[in-house]
Protein backbone atom coordinates (compact mmCIF):
# COMPACT_ATOMS: atom_id res chain seq x y z
CA UNK A 1 0.00 0.00 0.00
CA UNK A 2 2.94 2.22 -1.27
CA UNK A 3 1.63 5.48 -2.84
CA UNK A 4 2.49 5.42 -6.50
CA UNK A 5 4.92 8.29 -7.61
CA UNK A 6 3.37 9.73 -10.29
CA UNK A 7 5.22 10.58 -13.49
CA UNK A 8 5.79 14.13 -13.53
CA UNK A 9 4.26 14.92 -10.05
CA UNK A 10 5.75 17.71 -7.78
CA UNK A 11 6.85 16.73 -3.94
CA UNK A 12 3.75 18.86 -3.46
CA UNK A 13 1.24 16.84 -5.53
CA UNK A 14 2.77 13.31 -4.42
CA UNK A 15 2.83 14.95 -0.79
CA UNK A 16 -0.85 16.52 -0.87
CA UNK A 17 -1.57 12.84 -2.63
CA UNK A 18 0.14 10.72 0.37
CA UNK A 19 -1.58 13.00 3.06
CA UNK A 20 -4.68 12.78 1.94
CA UNK A 21 -4.77 8.78 1.66
CA UNK A 22 -2.76 7.82 5.04
CA UNK A 23 -4.28 11.00 7.30
CA UNK A 24 -7.69 12.06 5.59
CA UNK A 25 -8.98 15.17 6.90
CA UNK A 26 -6.91 14.68 10.11
CA UNK A 27 -3.64 15.88 7.64
CA UNK A 28 -6.01 18.40 5.81
CA UNK A 29 -6.73 19.97 8.76
CA UNK A 30 -3.21 20.08 10.50
CA UNK A 31 -1.93 21.96 6.96
CA UNK A 32 -4.81 24.32 7.22
CA UNK A 33 -4.22 25.42 11.19
CA UNK A 34 -1.00 26.37 9.75
CA UNK A 35 -2.41 28.62 6.94
CA UNK A 36 -2.43 32.11 9.31
CA UNK A 37 0.78 32.01 11.25
CA UNK A 38 3.19 29.47 8.58
CA UNK A 39 2.05 28.46 5.34
CA UNK A 40 5.51 27.91 4.34
CA UNK A 41 5.90 25.07 7.12
CA UNK A 42 2.53 24.02 6.11
CA UNK A 43 4.04 23.21 2.81
CA UNK A 44 7.52 21.86 4.12
CA UNK A 45 5.08 19.62 5.78
CA UNK A 46 3.73 18.06 2.57
CA UNK A 47 6.29 18.10 0.53
CA UNK A 48 9.04 16.12 2.97
CA UNK A 49 7.42 13.91 4.99
CA UNK A 50 4.55 13.10 2.56
CA UNK A 51 6.03 13.84 -0.52
CA UNK A 52 9.50 12.61 -0.17
CA UNK A 53 9.28 9.55 2.77
CA UNK A 54 6.12 8.31 2.75
CA UNK A 55 5.94 7.71 -1.03
CA UNK A 56 8.93 6.20 -0.92
CA UNK A 57 9.18 2.24 -1.92
CA UNK A 58 10.78 -0.09 0.44
CA UNK A 59 8.15 -0.01 3.43
CA UNK A 60 4.33 0.06 3.07
CA UNK A 61 2.02 2.61 4.34
CA UNK A 62 1.44 0.37 7.37
CA UNK A 63 5.02 -0.52 8.06
CA UNK A 64 5.46 3.39 8.18
CA UNK A 65 2.78 4.12 10.47
CA UNK A 66 3.92 1.69 12.99
CA UNK A 67 7.20 2.86 12.94
CA UNK A 68 5.58 6.71 13.26
CA UNK A 69 3.18 5.48 16.36
CA UNK A 70 5.98 4.15 17.69
CA UNK A 71 8.38 6.99 17.66
CA UNK A 72 5.63 9.42 18.66
CA UNK A 73 4.69 7.42 21.52
CA UNK A 74 8.55 7.14 22.43
CA UNK A 75 9.13 10.87 22.59
CA UNK A 76 6.12 10.89 25.56
CA UNK A 77 5.78 14.78 24.35
CA UNK A 78 3.65 14.38 21.06
CA UNK A 79 0.45 13.51 21.65
CA UNK A 80 -1.30 15.74 19.11
CA UNK A 81 0.68 14.11 16.50
CA UNK A 82 0.19 10.73 17.90
CA UNK A 83 -3.66 11.25 17.64
CA UNK A 84 -3.41 12.05 13.59
CA UNK A 85 -1.07 8.93 13.42
CA UNK A 86 -2.82 6.74 15.27
CA UNK A 87 -6.17 7.98 12.98
CA UNK A 88 -3.36 6.93 10.15
CA UNK A 89 -2.98 3.32 11.42
CA UNK A 90 -6.36 2.64 11.21
CA UNK A 91 -6.94 3.86 7.96
CA UNK A 92 -4.42 2.24 6.20
CA UNK A 93 -5.46 -1.44 8.24
CA UNK A 94 -3.74 -1.02 11.99
CA UNK A 95 -6.41 -2.71 14.44
CA UNK A 96 -7.08 -0.98 17.85
CA UNK A 97 -5.34 -4.42 19.32
CA UNK A 98 -1.96 -3.45 17.23
CA UNK A 99 -2.26 -0.09 18.07
CA UNK A 100 -2.22 -0.69 21.72
CA UNK A 101 0.54 -3.38 21.03
CA UNK A 102 3.12 -0.87 19.64
CA UNK A 103 2.38 1.52 22.60
CA UNK A 104 2.51 -0.86 25.19
CA UNK A 105 5.92 -2.15 23.59
CA UNK A 106 7.54 1.46 23.75
CA UNK A 107 7.14 1.43 27.76
CA UNK A 108 10.35 -1.16 27.36
CA UNK A 109 12.29 1.53 25.35
CA UNK A 110 10.71 4.72 26.39
CA UNK A 111 9.26 4.21 30.00
CA UNK A 112 5.94 3.98 31.32
CA UNK A 113 5.58 7.68 31.36
CA UNK A 114 5.83 7.70 27.74
CA UNK A 115 3.69 4.70 27.28
CA UNK A 116 0.76 5.66 29.24
CA UNK A 117 0.60 8.94 27.49
CA UNK A 118 0.32 7.29 24.72
CA UNK A 119 -2.33 5.08 25.60
CA UNK A 120 -4.56 7.85 26.60
CA UNK A 121 -3.62 9.60 23.36
CA UNK A 122 -5.29 6.13 21.80
CA UNK A 123 -8.17 5.77 23.88
CA UNK A 124 -8.81 9.51 23.02
CA UNK A 125 -9.05 8.27 19.59
CA UNK A 126 -10.49 5.27 19.85
CA UNK A 127 -13.37 7.36 21.47
CA UNK A 128 -13.65 10.10 18.63
CA UNK A 129 -13.92 7.70 15.96
CA UNK A 130 -16.73 5.61 18.26
CA UNK A 131 -18.87 8.78 18.50
CA UNK A 132 -18.15 10.14 14.62
CA UNK A 133 -15.78 13.05 16.11
CA UNK A 134 -12.48 11.26 14.22
CA UNK A 135 -12.71 12.03 10.74
CA UNK A 136 -11.23 9.02 9.25
CA UNK A 137 -11.59 8.63 4.89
Amino acid sequence: MTPNVGAGESRLERGRRALADIDGHAGEKVVASLADIAPDFATYLIEFPFGDIYTRPGLDLRAREIATIAALTAMGNAAPQLKVHIEAGLNVGLSRVEIVEIIMQMAVYAGFPAALNGLFAAKAMFAERATGEGHAS
